[in-house]
């Protein structure tokens, strides 16, 4: 009887041996062991966001002007705390629902801007949080502004997507496409508030105005 227990604890450690049996060191830590931004970033926000912060079908958050204009921690902070209501961001804080410590969400906001807040500093920017925009006069900006890549009516041509597909205003909140006109997304070729060259950079109430206008399309209104 001992020799067969014998045995049998000897083709149990045997098994650690075993090819293709992952080493301790290989295995999965719990999320809240995580202290390495790389990991956090493909663990949570490559899927929206990009591999390396562009080129998702969210914010390109590996931006400088982005970073430059929610130039405050606090504000990258809250936002991976506790989300956009109404839009496809959800809060990645343990308090929300989520997997992430506060030191976590620390380490993330400092890892974006160690990697991605580089150049000369950025002046002029409209401010992050705008007042009420005219529907009028934003569709004014945007025929002169951004109809050449989005198409005269918002539906969209070859260099830019719809700004007005009901679907699309479905998942952004105004706050959104104010980061689009602002920000841009110049790892897709659209530039940011100041234009492609040769224009004068939008003033805050022509963005405000824009963004009036295409928030005015959500649920297929003209």
């Amino acid at each position: 009887m001992r020799a067969a227990v014998a045995v049998f604890v000897a083709l149990l450690a045997a098994c650690d041996r075993l090819p293709g049996r992952p080493l301790e060191a290989d295995r999965p830590l719990p999320p809240r062991d995580v202290h390495d931004f790389a990991r956090l970033w493909s663990e949570n926000c490559v899927g929206c966001h990009g591999a390396d912060g562009v080129l998702g079908p969210a914010t390109a958050l590996a931006n400088p002007v982005y970073l430059a204009w929610a130039n405050d921690d606090a504000t990258l902070t809250r936002v991976i705390t506790d989300g956009v209501p109404g839009t496809a961001m959800p809060g990645f804080a343990v308090s929300a629902g989520g997997y992430l410590t506060d030191e976590q969400i620390a380490l993330l906001v400092r890892g974006m801007r160690t990697r991605w807040a580089t150049g000369p500093a950025i002046s002029g920017l409209p401010p992050y949080a705008g007042g009420a925009g005219d529907v009028t006069r934003g569709a004014a900006v945007y025929r002169q502004r951004c109809a050449a890549c989005h198409d005269e009516g918002g539906k969209g041509t070859p260099h830019g997507g719809s700004v007005v597909d009901p679907a699309y205003l479905a998942l952004v909140s105004d706050q959104a496409l104010r980061t689009a006109v602002v920000a841009g997304r110049p790892d897709l070729g659209m530039p940011d508030w100041r234009g492609a060259g040769g224009e004068a950079p939008l003033g805050a109430q022509e963005v405000s105005d824009v963004v009036a206008w295409m928030a005015s399309h959500r649920g297929g209104g003209a």
